[in-house]
């Protein structure tokens, strides 16, 4: 799969996950996770899915100082619903990276390992997202302002000739390489921006 370099050059994060443990599915249950992973889940690189992974990171990295955050050991809701503009998408990230899942997760094991339930959706939040932990560890509210990093002003006329059929090989290139620099100043350039993304 060949994709844009600044992809590897997000930070990644390190996850121990007790039910992978368990299972033997990974050493000690450690598990790395990094952008390239969010964007095979999703099937593409936008700032919704940056700012998601970027949004849940942070969020673990505040639960937990210093510490190797715990996949599968943080609650998670979200102030808007779940079927609002992108929140699905969101959601999809975060799950994959707090293991949190609604209804549908796993039931877990004889009491434990239990991921159904964690993901909650219309709460009355002062961000977008709060991060709790299961263990009584602290909660994190984040949310993120991508309108702090505006698109080049080629972009959205190229997108309208692109979805419109008329942009010829060059202009479709041309879309593409600027829709990722954005989504590539969002996570390198203000990735610490607390305009960008906000943590309380």
């Amino acid at each position: 799969m060949e994709y844009p370099a600044f992809f590897d050059a997000v930070p990644g994060i390190r996850l121990r996950d007790p039910l992978a443990a368990f299972l033997g599915a990974a050493e000690d249950g450690l598990v790395d996770y990094g952008y390239l992973d969010a964007v095979k889940l999703a099937g593409h690189s936008c700032p919704t899915v940056a700012a998601a992974y970027w949004m849940t990171v942070r969020a673990l990295r505040a639960l937990y100082p210093g510490q190797t955050p715990e996949r599968g050991g943080v609650r998670v809701s979200f102030a808007d619903p779940l079927d609002a503009g992108v929140v699905g998408v969101t959601a999809a990230v975060v799950t994959l990276l707090t293991g949190a899942a609604g209804a549908g997760g796993f039931k877990g094991l004889a009491g434990n390992f239990v991921r159904r339930d964690l993901l909650a959706f219309g709460a009355e939040l002062p961000l977008e997202i709060r991060y709790t932990r299961v263990d009584g560890g602290g909660q994190v509210d984040v949310g993120a302002d991508l309108r702090q990093v505006p698109a080049d002003p080629d972009t959205f006329p190229l997108l309208q000739r692109c979805l419109a059929g008329q942009a010829d090989t060059a202009e479709q290139m041309r879309f593409g390489e600027l829709w990722q620099d954005r989504v590539r100043r969002i996570l390198l350039e203000h990735g610490e921006d607390e305009r960008v993304f906000v943590v309380r």
